[in-house]
């Protein structure tokens, strides 16, 4: 075979491999950063996108707004205990990551009476919701911010403490968008999940909704984020602090 019928033969067969899957040439100049993978088969109540070995859990959309503001809740999460051991300071910057319908960002913003709550989602809709309980509750420190999927808008080196309840476990990039909230984060400032104990079979929520410690404190530690303790008081679910080292931690490493 010539040397020009061997080129223009390779050159077949790259072009059709890139019809096939047009991702494939970046997918392989990525191979050694790439921190997703993408399953076919896989669990229906996720999208078949893992990370870190967990699989991503399906959203919870907008039309379910009404069971994040269900009466009962309080009685089944008590997730007042969550604001009261969150330790706030009245000028506190506080970060509500997939604030829903703002459920705890209403709990917390009495509590800064010289700061504000930024209830950060990624649905307008659920911001639309946010802007009618401000208007009723008439609560002006709570402020609706749209993220996107990889990035939850924060300003730089802003916020005192970011809390996710029951969110973490959704995000559809959850490396990115933790850099995001990392970045947002003032040195020594705090991150606060709370997630269902995963550990527990007992917990009736579905198996994509409910974290480990181990696995969150694994994916937190990927993106800088130091450990200081898991807070075992909720019926159900875990509420696990992380902080981000400010640069004297560093130094002493």
């Amino acid at each position: 075979m010539s040397t020009f019928l061997h080129f223009i033969v390779t050159l077949v067969v790259i072009l059709s491999c890139w019809l096939l899957n047009p991702t494939l040439t970046a997918q392989a100049a990525s191979s050694s950063t790439t921190v997703y993978e993408q399953h076919i088969i896989h669990n229906p109540d996720g999208i078949g996108k893992y990370y870190m070995g967990r699989e991503i859990a399906k959203v919870m959309g907008y039309t379910g707004a009404g069971w994040l503001e269900r009466p009962k809740r309080e009685g089944e999460e008590q997730p007042s205990k969550v604001v009261n051991v969150l330790n706030l300071k009245p000028n506190d910057l506080v970060a509500d990551i997939g604030a829903g319908t703002g459920y705890l960002s209403f709990r917390i913003a009495p509590l800064l009476t010289a700061g504000k709550v930024l209830a950060v989602d990624v649905q307008p809709q659920m911001l639309e919701i946010i802007e009618l309980f401000k208007k009723e509750k008439n609560i002006t420190n709570v402020e609706p911010v749209l993220a996107t999927l990889t990035d939850p808008n924060l300003p730089p080196e802003s916020v005192d403490l970011a809390l996710m309840v029951d969110a973490y476990h959704e995000l559809e990039y959850p490396q990115e968008m933790m850099q995001g909230i990392v970045k947002g984060l003032k040195p020594g400032g705090r991150v606060v999940l709370v997630e269902y104990r995963g550990e527990n079979p007992f917990i009736l929520i579905k198996g994509l909704h409910k974290m480990t410690q181990k696995q969150v404190r694994k994916e937190m530690q990927a993106v800088g984020l130091v450990w200081r303790e898991t807070k075992n008081l909720l019926p159900l679910q875990h509420l696990m602090v992380f902080e981000k080292p400010d640069s004297s931690d560093l130094l002493t490493r």
